[in-house]
């Protein structure tokens, strides 16, 4: 039964009366200020001023239960369901009570407790009873998480009405209370009178979401003895957002990344841009899976509950366009198609219910986007109140591409330091579970690996996405601690890993009679990746798989003798790791880096440098044409980067552009070249490194760190371009940039300042502290601080009179961080850190506290303290 039919029965003026019974006022002359109460003090069943037994308190639980169980007047359909059987009531009502007993053992000060979200004293009170759901089926259980959360939120709002809260807490609880309402008539409509056989589809459908998208394979791990994949709720590493340079070039101080539901939060139409690696499929999973549940975050709560997702990989109708709604489930291979009622997807989105995820405009041919395009903008047109979710690589589309159809655009932001080390963690630790006797040595390689990352410059500039991390960790461990030196040498070694070691090292036999060598493998799976890439295809017909590599066995002997195309079709699809069958009769790479990588491998193998020179101006061969050059002996790269700077007729001016921006890209990959082809392609690109917008400057980014030895000196250029320059170069996220950065951190002009203290995270903490951060003139400028070494360090140079949090602390992370107390003026809070604003009583001199309008409000701001909403 959906979650939030149980909720619009739990309207606030209906279980308020129930839960203040279980509460009682302190006595006259009781202080908040000058002696904290506690929790336990508070409970009406406890104590000297006991007022209410045992008995009394399963009594309210009941009535709590009958309220949940009870349709309101005038419900239809799914509606009149109840949440468990009529005879599992008195069981959830006992859990109940026994929980909310709890409240009489929570020995903590009020004051420390009202800090707390609803959601975290729901979780402290389960923790004092852990026993009270052992008994309940999964219903009973999701009920009686229902019900808790629903009576922590007014136990709170009792205690902010106790002397010592001041008007303004009062005020905000009751605003929560209010949201509280209008999320519940907004979830009602968004819940209309669905039919039976509507409400029974939606549940199976909801459930097969969140198993069918609930694992993520982290690279590597299954290399011994180990699932394939991993829990997406176990292994999912948050990911960062930014806001694309749109946004930026209205002015003002450009915002950190945050974490992704927060980006996401209070905004209904997203187009969210990433390298290949960077997590954007797997962040539409994580949505679909944690929608499907009803297990958000608190910040996507709201605009997601109840919804019905619907992730639409771009790859699986390319040829065609998007599917009409009816043909949704088809498209993507659910294997329950057939069983949904005529209409429903229309009536899902006529409704405005549903959540769209949209993966990978990219992949669809470059003649077929503007027809997506076309196509998205009709459908937000007829079916309004749903939340869309589109994602690219960043130069598969132009800027403000959706912009004027309401599409915000953010980025996924490249892992910071922090975000790399968390990912190494968690990494050995899934490893660690799945081979417990090899405890110590994991953690030996972990150590090492986070160390290696760190001080060596190639390691972190390969280390900035997920893909790339859980490349470096599965061949660090397969290597016993020697790692390769450059990208190219990184997916050779992969593929040798994967094709070479993968079975042997699960000590598995040939299960299919077929034994073939790494090199026959890599042969076979380059003919299809080169048959994708002359395709313009990311997947490709199970038969068409089958009839390339029938025309290409007899000339690989080893691999002829042992099967026909059909048992060496399956056997490279059941034993390389590389290849699998996203819906029936169909095939494509487990990820596109890889499809690319052996597509270069296949066109350069085959001389056909026309081919690639011929597609350069299309986005989707940049990185067949980066590897290609990495790959190419050094007269071919010589070729290939002459063919670039060419004049070439019938293409347009922007095209001859990129095509000489992507020569200079593809330069660093090129393991020789001749002294002169570099310095031409410097000569001809260096004139184009000097952008004139921030979203023109924050894209030069991609061509790599060779860009900074075209920007000119930043001393002579005006402080305008000297802003774009700093966007450039903070777009590099190499060390390297650091060198660069020093001459703009003495200017004055804010964006300036603000682009250069927004990049922190971007680089080694230390050394950008005392390069850059030291040398930035505070007057007017928040400095973000992102995490604990962040802050720390801030505190060593004594301070800043006005910080941004933009990452998640605890209280007392926050007041050993910010130091020396007497320094700070002015706080921006980024994030939402859950926790009330008393602490901020530590700073005398504190004036202003900045908040995004899209957080939720914050409670016990001190007097005194000025509240600004951007």
């Amino acid at each position: 039964m959906d979650p939030m039919i149980i909720m619009a029965r739990l309207l606030p003026k209906v279980v308020a009366p129930l839960v203040r019974k279980l509460l009682v006022r302190p006595g006259p002359g009781a202080k908040l200020v000058d002696r904290p109460l506690r929790i336990c003090g508070l409970v009406s069943f406890r104590g000297e001023k006991r007022t209410l037994e045992e008995r009394d308190v399963r009594r309210i639980a009941a009535k709590l239960v009958d309220r949940a169980v009870t349709p309101l007047p005038g419900a239809t359909g799914e509606e009149l369901e109840r949440p468990v059987r009529p005879d599992e009531d008195r069981a959830v009502a006992q859990a109940l009570a026994r929980t909310l007993w709890a409240l009489g053992d929570i020995d903590m000060e009020l004051v420390q407790d009202v800090r707390l979200e609803a959601d975290e004293l729901a979780r402290r009170l389960r923790r004092a009873a852990p026993d009270a759901t052992r008994e309940l089926t999964d219903d009973g259980t999701r009920l009686h998480g229902i019900l808790l959360d629903t009576a922590s939120l007014h136990i709170l709002e009792f205690f902010t009405r106790l002397t010592g809260f001041d008007a303004r807490t009062l005020a905000e609880n009751r605003r929560t209370l209010g949201r509280l309402d209008a999320t519940l008539g907004t979830l009602a409509a968004r819940l209309p009178s669905r039919t039976a056989e509507d409400a029974d589809f939606e549940t199976r459908y909801a459930h097969d979401t969140a198993v069918l998208h609930n694992h993520l394979t982290i690279f590597g791990i299954d290399l011994a003895h180990s699932p394939d994949s991993w829990p997406l709720d176990a292994a999912y590493l948050g990911l960062r957002c930014e806001a694309e340079p749109a946004a930026a070039d209205r002015g003002g101080t450009p915002e950190p990344p945050v974490p992704a539901e927060l980006a996401l939060s209070g905004r209904c139409r997203i187009l969210v841009r990433g390298v290949a690696g960077s997590g954007k499929t797997t962040l539409l999973q994580w949505l679909a899976v944690a929608t499907a549940r009803g297990e958000l975050p608190a910040a996507l709560r709201r605009a997601l509950y109840g919804r019905v997702p619907f992730l639409l990989p771009v790859r699986r109708f390319a040829r065609h366009g998007l599917p009409s709604p009816g043909n949704f489930l088809t498209a993507v291979g659910y294997p329950g198609a057939e069983a949904q009622p005529p209409g429903w997807a229309d009536r899902v989105l006529r409704a405005g219910r549903a959540l769209l995820l949209i993966d990978g405009v990219d992949e669809a041919p470059e003649d077929q986007r503007e027809k997506l395009r076309r196509k998205l903008r009709d459908w937000t047109a007829l079916y309004p109140g749903n939340v869309w979710i589109v994602t690219s690589r960043p130069s598969a589309v132009r800027a403000d591409w959706l912009t004027a159809d309401g599409f915000a655009e953010l980025s996924l932001a490249p892992m910071s330091h922090e975000d790399i080390a968390a990912f190494i963690q968690r990494w050995h630790h899934a490893a660690a579970q799945q081979e417990p006797e090899d405890l110590d040595r994991l953690g030996h390689y972990e150590r090492t690996l986070l160390n290696a990352v760190r001080i060596t410059r190639d390691l972190g500039r390969l280390a900035t996405n997920p893909l790339m991390c859980g490349m470096l960790c599965a061949l660090h461990r397969d290597r016993r601690g020697y790692l390769p030196d450059g990208r190219k040498e990184l997916y050779e070694a992969a593929l040798s890993m994967l094709l070479e070691r993968r079975d042997r090292e699960r000590a598995m036999g040939t299960t299919d009679g077929i034994d073939l060598p790494r090199q026959p493998k890599i042969q076979l799976l380059q003919k299809l990746a080169h048959w994708m890439l002359v395709n313009g295809r990311s997947e490709m017909d199970r038969e068409i798989a089958v009839d390339t590599l029938a025309q290409h066995l007899p000339a690989i002997p080893d691999a002829a003798r042992q099967g026909g195309p059909e048992e060496i079709y399956r056997h490279l699809l059941n034993r390389t790791g590389l290849l699998r069958e996203p819906a029936p009769d169909t095939v494509d790479f487990v990820h596109r880096t890889f499809q690319d990588f052996l597509a270069a491998r296949a066109t350069v193998q085959r001389h056909d440098f026309g081919l690639l020179l011929n597609h350069a101006h299309l986005s989707e061969w940049e990185d067949v044409i980066r590897m290609a050059v990495a790959l190419a002996r050094p007269d071919e790269c010589a070729a290939l980067l002459n063919g670039l700077l060419a004049p070439r007729p019938g293409i347009r001016a922007a095209e001859a552009r990129h095509r000489k921006l992507l020569a200079a890209a593809c330069v660093e990959h090129a393991a020789e070249l001749d002294p002169e082809v570099r310095h031409r392609v410097r000569r001809f690109t260096r004139d184009m490194v000097r952008p004139s917008t921030v979203a023109g400057a924050r894209a030069l980014g991609w061509i790599g760190p060779i860009v900074l030895e075209m920007l000119p000196e930043p001393a002579g250029v005006s402080d305008g371009e000297a802003h774009l320059l700093a966007v450039t170069a903070t777009s590099i996220t190499d060390d390297m940039a650091i060198d660069y950065l020093t001459g703009l951190r003495e200017r004055t002009y804010h964006e300036v300042r603000a682009q250069l203290a927004g990049a922190w995270q971007r680089y080694d903490t230390a050394r950008y502290a005392r390069e850059i951060i030291a040398h930035l003139d505070p007057e007017g400028l928040f400095f973000p601080v992102t995490d604990v070494d962040e802050l720390h360090t801030l505190g060593r140079l004594g301070g800043r009179p006005s910080l941004q949090i933009a990452g998640m602390f605890t209280k007392r992370e926050l007041i050993g961080g910010i130091v020396p107390q007497d320094v700070l003026i002015r706080l921006h809070l980024a994030c939402h850190l859950g926790i009330s604003m008393e602490w901020l009583t530590a700073y005398p001199r504190l004036e202003e506290l900045w908040i995004s309008r899209r957080l939720p409000p914050v409670t016990g701001v001190p007097d005194g303290i000025r509240v600004i909403e951007l």
